[in-house]
């Protein structure tokens, strides 16, 4: 278990901004704190193909992210604890990327309207 902030805030930030998929596990993340779910709700509700929310999900599952209540398709997957305790570092993280992002985009139309 993850006992205190720093090494959640590494394995999160790995997770969400040093990984391809991070967006994806962010809006996972979010969508599971909001409403514990099945991995086909997920899939739905993000709009995503089912085999990728389970990709995911695994991921999560073995960094101790959420946890699986249930077996096989009645499976459903809820916040770990530690991840309960610190969605502050969570939520610092995904708002530092929005900022990036915006700030990416800006600077994209900036160059665009000077070439």
């Amino acid at each position: 278990m993850i006992s205190n902030e720093q090494p959640l805030k590494h394995l999160l930030g790995w997770l969400i901004t040093g990984t391809k998929g991070g967006k994806t596990r962010a809006q996972i993340i979010k969508s599971v704190k909001a409403n514990p779910q099945n991995a086909n709700q997920l899939a739905t509700q993000l709009r995503v193909d089912y085999k990728t929310v389970r990709h995911h999900l695994t991921i999560l599952e073995k960094n101790r992210i959420v946890i699986p209540i249930g077996e096989h398709y009645s499976t459903v997957y809820f916040l770990s604890q530690p991840m309960e305790e610190n969605y502050s570092v969570f939520e610092e993280i995904t708002n530092k990327m929005d900022c990036t992002r915006k700030t990416n985009k800006l600077a994209q139309k900036i160059k665009a309207n000077l070439l």
